[in-house]
Order: structure tokens, then sequence, then C-alpha cells
């Protein structure tokens, strides 16, 4: 797409030459995120520009929807779904300059950012007041807040403290149009209101299609004061599932449930051979969270009941041990790659979910894939709430690897929803699972459809993406 000089003179003027950026060389920055699929394509937007205020977010998007333009608004792109991607071209609207604490509210558990601000650095300054933001991405140190909003993003925790959309007060969004609105409450700091139509959570998990979100109003609450950890090997994948359900039972609720099957094991100790994991079918981590007595009662208790199941059964309070143990659950993901030499983890079909009973059918299905096209796949996920990652490793050089994965992530994806569960916990849909979304949505996907374009009418807000499009951009 070629955009006009007029155009691009008036964008300068917006947002000033220090965050105009033209050239192919910046542009290219911005052409992928963390998904195979932006990768084999490298989708290039033609203009870049970097937004400071509400204000500036407006007259761009007013500017677009006048020359009929696409705007992709973009985090810290570390996307796996191909959300903030320009496939369409266009302007790519970087909002990482954005990155301020608004302001803080703490006798009402609240705080207000702007969306640039990166998820470890919101959390390091409320750890010093004695408070946190619960949802906890592996990506903290570099995702930000808008795109967690945008995802509804969530995490190792989601089982006790749930996911974004849980924690969002009110938004300032700026719509395709230019418009702004506030939702939750013009003036409001409550925590909780039911005036009018709930257009905060229509727009939490929107993927940046129905508009930009400029402000953040969030609920934040107390750190707790100790956590503990379970870890438990398992020679049987069914035994983690019924370890995970009897510990529901016996109404206990861990803040954080993790698995790592056979394969993640292995990748782990190769990537640091000093955490020596025993050789297991799987382990399952739990985390609990409160005050010291609780703690322990809640760690001793899911020992228990995991030694009912489990081969080998061990807990920690203690802050250096605990911190030793989360280190396998943490290499997991960058020791992937190490299971073959030469190859690498790629983003494919990695963010299914599916009912905690099904968890261990499901990763032995993602084996068996993994065996048919003879592709090593590393699982690890959230077994508290059913979401699982797997990770294929291969070349992305070879040709025959690419259409493997490929083939791959189709199967992962249908094998998902025949085990009644989605096609992504919490990654987003994106391009990369858009095609999936008339067998996942059935009739609510036509209903997103018209909700699009009813505010976004002429399709410039990130266009493509979850399938809302009925054809393509239309001709000026």
């Amino acid at each position: 797409m070629t955009l006009s000089k007029d155009l691009l003179s008036r964008i300068e003027k917006i947002v000033g030459p220090a965050n105009f950026f033209p050239a192919e060389t910046d542009r290219i920055c911005y052409a992928t995120d963390s998904s195979l699929l932006s990768q084999m394509n490298n989708w290039m937007p033609d203009l870049v520009v970097r937004v400071l205020t509400s204000e500036q977010v407006s007259q761009v998007l007013a500017l677009a929807n006048e020359f009929l333009v696409p705007v992709v608004p973009r985090g810290a792109g570390t996307g796996q779904c191909c959300g903030a991607v320009a496939q369409q071209g266009g302007i790519m609207m970087d909002l990482t300059g954005m990155n301020r604490i608004v302001s803080m509210d703490l006798d009402n558990l609240q705080v207000t950012v702007q969306p640039g601000i990166v998820h470890a650095e919101l959390n390091k300054e409320l750890a010093g007041h004695g408070f946190f933001f619960p949802p906890d991405p592996g990506s903290t140190k570099m995702c930000t807040l808008g795109g967690m909003v945008s995802n509804n993003s969530s995490g190792q925790r989601s089982v006790k403290y749930g996911t974004t959309k849980q924690y969002i007060l009110g938004l300032e969004v700026v719509l395709p149009t230019g418009e702004v609105m506030v939702t939750g409450g013009v003036r409001s700091r409550a925590l909780k209101s039911v005036a009018g139509y709930d257009l905060t959570s229509l727009m939490v998990g929107s993927e940046g299609t129905l508009g930009v979100v400029t402000r953040i109003r969030l609920k934040v609450l107390p750190l707790p004061e100790r956590r503990g950890l379970v870890i438990a090997f398992f020679d049987q994948l069914e035994s983690t599932g019924q370890a995970v359900v009897q510990v529901f039972r016996r109404r206990l609720f861990p803040s954080a449930i993790e698995i790592m099957d056979q394969s993640a094991i292995v990748a782990a100790n190769l990537y640091k051979p000093e955490l020596a994991l025993p050789d297991a079918e799987a382990m399952l981590l739990f985390e609990v969270d409160g005050s010291p007595p609780d703690v322990a009662y809640q760690a001793k208790a899911i020992s228990e009941v995991c030694a009912q199941f489990a081969r080998k059964v061990e807990w920690t309070d203690d802050p250096e041990r605990l911190k030793a143990l989360w280190a396998a659950r943490g290499v997991v993901g960058a020791a992937a790659g190490r299971v073959k030499p030469g190859a690498t983890r790629v983003y494919i079909g990695e963010d299914i979910c599916v009912p905690v009973n099904a968890v261990a059918q499901a990763l032995r299905n993602i084996r068996a894939i993994g065996a048919k096209y003879n592709v090593p796949i590393v699982t690890y996920g959230h077994i508290g709430d059913g979401n699982l990652h797997a990770a294929p490793i291969i070349d992305p050089n070879e040709a025959i690897e690419i259409e493997k994965v490929k083939k791959i992530a189709d199967e992962i994806h249908h094998m998902a929803l025949d085990l009644d569960g989605t096609t992504t916990g919490e990654h987003g849909v994106g391009l990369a699972r858009a095609e999936y979304m008339e067998e996942e949505l059935g009739f609510s996907l036509h209903v997103m459809r018209r909700i699009k374009r009813l505010l976004d009418p002429r399709n410039i807000l990130n266009p493509g993406k979850m399938s809302l499009d009925d054809g393509p951009l239309p001709e000026k």
C-alpha cells in the first residue's frame, strides 16, 4: 500500500519527526512477532509511528479512517499469534512510549496505567507498597499491559487469581473513528459497577480490532505473606490429572498448578544439568500462597494427595529452595530447542486449552502427532486450567519441516476442539488461529463481525485478524 504524501505529512506533524519512521530499516523491525507464521511472511508496515498521548492516537486514527489506511496497534511484540503484524500494510502504531503509572490509589485497591508499561516493571513498583497485579504471563519482563488487555493474558497463577479481565475496572479507548470513550465510569474509582453495557469486557480480548487502549484502571491485591511449592513426579500421565482433581476435591486451592511432560523434563535437564530432575512420565508443580500456617497446611495436604499417585513428592516454603524448584519450569521454554541439535523451538499450535480431566489424553495425542511426523514436541503448561503449550522443534530453514509443522499445528488445534476445548487459552487468535473460529465459535462469530462493523465501519483497525473481516479492505 502506498501512503499519500499528504497523509504522511499530516501524521508527521501529529507525532513529530522523532516518532515518525518511514524508513525500511525501521519498519522491518515491526514485521514479525514471536509466531512462525509471521516470520515466514514478514508483513512489513508502510509506516511506523510512536504515539505518546491519547490525543495523538485519536488524531492518527481519524486520519487513517479518512484515508482508508489500516492501523495496527502494537506493544512489545511478544505475541505468538500474528495479532500485531501488518498483514495488509498501513500504519504500525507503537504504544510502548506510553509507559507511565498515572496514579496509585492503593486504599481503593487500584492503579491507573498507560498501555506501554511492562508487566514486571509495574509489579516491581507495586511490590514496594506490598501489592501486586496477579496475572503472571511467561513474558512478564517484556510484555506490556496494553497487550495483556488486548489478549486477556493470564499465565501460571490463573488457577487461583484468574485472567487479566478479572482486574480491569475501566479503560480509556480510542475508537477507529478517532472518538475517545471511557468505560467503567468516566469518574469512577469504585471496584464494581453495573451501569450500562459492560464495554470494558468487550474491549478486553478484542486484540486491537475494536479500539486502541490508551489508559487502564486495574485492580491490585495485597502480596501474599509467603509462598510454598509442592513438586511431584509421576510414572503415568493419567495420574497427574487424577491428582489435580483430588486436590480440588480436598477443597485445596493452589495459586498455580504446572505440568511438564517427559519431553519437557529432558529439555530442562539438557539446558540446566544441575537441576538433576529424575526421569518421569510427568511432573507437577503446585504453588500455594497465604499466611505461613496456611501455606504449610496446604502444602502438606497437597503432598498427601499426590503421594497416592506419584513416585516422589517434596515441598518447601524456603525462598531459596522454592526458587530452585521453580527454575525447572522457568527454563523449559528456552530449553526446548536443546532436544534436537541444530534445531529451534517454533511458536505454532502452542496454546490449546482442554478440560482438566482431558489433559493426559491431550498430552498423549500431542506425543503421537509428533511421532507421526517425526518431529520432537516439548509440552508443558498450566494443568490447573487445562492450558497446554506444545513446542515443536524443527529447522526453520528446511521447507519439508515447515510443511510438517503446519500439519502438526492443524492436528493439535482440531484435537483440542475434539476434546471439547479451545484452540487458544491465553495467547489469542490473530491470524494464526483465525481459520478455526467458525468451527469453534459458531453463530457468535457472526455477532462479533456485526460488532466490528458497527465500531469500525471502514475496517481500518487491525484488519484481517480473528476472522472478523467479511472481505478485503475497500479501495478509496
